[in-house]
């Protein structure tokens, strides 16, 4: 069975610099993947300015909007929790999510970040898929700690035998990560090339640094891409990756 997954880092549903509050477009965009998973980051549940200040702020969360009809199922990680709303990861799915768990993961009080994990319920396989969406740390130091705490949850919480996909927003611009997760964990690296390195994926309009990952395990990789450009640009600023798997 093949699965279409995604990765978007959708900026708060705002365009770069904030100019524009974009997140209709940005569902337009999102529906036109046909993706079966979506993992989201920095997606807001909550902004009472927004609310007031744009008149087609949505009236239920950003998840729950983009989701619509299309995604019936949908988990979200609240992470960064201020006075006027809160915002975090989320995960949209066609298949049926069976059990979901938000783990904080900050490094310290100034820069909440969290995983967001899920078990998923795919047609024809006896075994959960894991799925579990990453926001990390601007800073090394908070990076270390929160691969760390990464791969001690798949250790103890993931069966061996069961699929598994790792996809978000890994901040991880001078390539470090992939190593400690093929190496403990067994994942590979969806746009691995001949050089072992992920896609660019940063800044959307010309994509420089390799932030944005999909991550697994028990699957083949039939197709990825990366979604950037002047049109991709106008919704957020980082890139959207889309990955075609196959459960082996």
């Amino acid at each position: 069975m093949d699965i279409q997954v995604a990765t978007y880092n959708i900026h708060k549903g705002f365009s770069v610099f904030n100019r524009r509050m974009v997140i209709h477009e940005m569902r337009d965009r999102l529906r036109g993947l046909g993706a079966d998973i979506v993992f989201l980051q920095e997606v807001v549940g909550h902004h009472e300015r927004h609310a007031h200040r744009f008149h087609e702020w949505p009236d239920e969360p950003q998840y729950e909007f983009l989701a619509d009809a299309v995604w019936r199922e949908f988990a979200y990680g609240r992470n960064a929790v201020y006075h006027h709303g809160h915002h975090g990861n989320a995960i949209l799915s066609r298949f049926p999510i069976v059990s979901a768990e938000n783990q904080d993961v900050s490094s310290h009080p100034f820069e909440s970040r969290g995983v967001l994990h899920c078990e998923v319920r795919v047609p024809h396989s006896s075994v959960s898929l894991h799925c579990l969406c990453v926001h990390f740390a601007l800073m090394e130091h908070g990076r270390r700690q929160q691969i760390r705490a990464l791969i001690d949850r798949v250790v103890e919480l993931v069966p061996d035998d069961a699929p598994l996909i790792v996809a978000g927003d890994f901040n991880d611009w001078r390539n470090r990560v992939g190593h400690r997760l093929a190496g403990e964990l067994g994942l590979m690296e969806v746009f691995r090339d001949h050089r072992g390195r992920p896609a660019r994926s940063f800044p959307s309009r010309l994509p420089l640094f390799r932030l944005d990952r999909i991550y697994v395990r028990g699957f083949s990789v039939h197709h990825a891409q990366v979604h950037h450009g002047h049109a991709w640009s106008r919704v957020s600023d980082h890139a959207m990756l889309t990955a075609r798997l196959a459960l082996d």
